[in-house]
């Protein structure tokens, strides 16, 4: 099988996908320059997949370097997933995610063509369906205008692949955009460990679960919803690293440019997912209203129609497993990957 490189792959979705990969007989190797992940959760994905994962810091937007790990191993893939992605912190350090998130996509797609590796698989998300096209999100809608600009990066990332595609009619991309990621692997091994206060829902309820934090706080309960918090559609972050492993398979017999959404097309509110926690956990969220956060829109879900028809994939997990595995990590990783 062949080898395939996960940039920024020691994140949770990197680390997740790693296993996946590991476990459908490919080799993976890891590039990261842990500013939001930690070395351990590799050694974690070696110990539940039983095999060796090459590990390199390395921070992607340095070419050099890059150019090494290249220079190491026939990687014949790539996934990218090297980005910052903290919407509230996007609005208020635009520059840093604008010169972080394009340069490591130029870097990668430079050195990639240095040594003639065509397949590029984004983790792209579906902010990039912005604020005017109507809901379910399906694939063939224009980007949209984003409210943020970790969004922005998306979009113009998603523009750089397609362009760098046309010009080179061997590259392959697959442009897969996440809907909301939660859960951790069945193991509790990894799951979700951010750095500092939590930007999304689910590592912010566990944290308060175990006692790390004293309550949640709900941004706006004023939105147009059926009980006024945002709905999104989550998806168990093993059904999405399920996706990668699809995705690099299609690559592989594929060129040009194709987008796939990853999502369950069932969406739910913040308040769902608080009373689904407290019931496959039986743990009580103490929880307070705040202020809408910059940037959030009231609801999306996608269409994920083109994925199970063309890559066989479809999530199978549901809200259950979801939060009965981010509580159980969690729970056996109370400081998360620090020992």
């Amino acid at each position: 099988m062949s080898t395939i490189l996960l940039a920024g792959g020691a994140g949770y979705i990197g680390s997740h996908t790693a296993v996946e990969l590991l476990q459908a007989g490919y080799d993976v190797i890891v590039a990261d320059n842990f500013c939001n992940s930690s070395p351990q959760s590799i050694k974690r994905v070696e110990m539940i997949s039983g095999k060796h994962v090459p590990l390199y810091e390395v921070d992607i937007k340095d070419k050099k370097a890059l150019s090494n790990v290249f220079l190491k191993h026939n990687i014949e893939s790539v996934i990218h997933f090297a980005g910052l992605k903290a919407v509230g912190e996007s609005m208020e350090k635009p520059l840093l995610y604008y010169s972080n998130n394009i340069d490591t996509t130029i870097s990668l797609l430079e050195v990639m063509a240095e040594f003639h590796v065509h397949n590029f698989i984004f983790s792209s998300s579906a902010t990039v369906y912005g604020t005017e096209n109507p809901i379910p999100y399906i694939e063939t809608m224009p980007r949209g205008t984003c409210s943020n600009p970790y969004g922005w990066t998306k979009v113009m990332m998603e523009q750089i692949l397609e362009d760098a595609a046309k010009a080179d009619p061997a590259l392959s991309v697959v442009l897969l955009r996440y809907f909301n990621p939660i859960g951790a692997h069945p193991s509790s091994m990894i799951g979700e460990d951010p750095t500092g206060i939590p930007n999304n829902l689910m590592p912010y309820i566990t944290q308060v679960a175990v006692g790390r934090r004293d309550h949640l706080t709900i941004f706006g309960n004023d939105y147009p919803t059926k009980d006024g918090t945002c709905r999104r559609d989550y998806i168990h972050v093993v059904d999405l690293a399920i996706g990668h492993v699809k995705a690099v398979e299609y690559a592989s017999h594929h060129t040009g440019t194709e987008i796939f959404n990853l999502g369950t097309g069932t969406p739910y509110s913040v308040n769902e997912i608080v009373e689904a926690f407290e019931q496959a956990t039986g743990v009580k969220i103490k929880r307070e209203y705040g202020a809408r956060r910059p940037g959030d829109i009231p609801e999306f879900y996608a269409n994920a129609d083109k994925a199970k028809a063309i890559l066989d994939w479809k999530a199978e997990m549901g809200l259950y497993e979801m939060c009965r595995d981010s509580w159980n990590w969690q729970r056996n990783n109370p400081n998360g990957y620090q020992i």
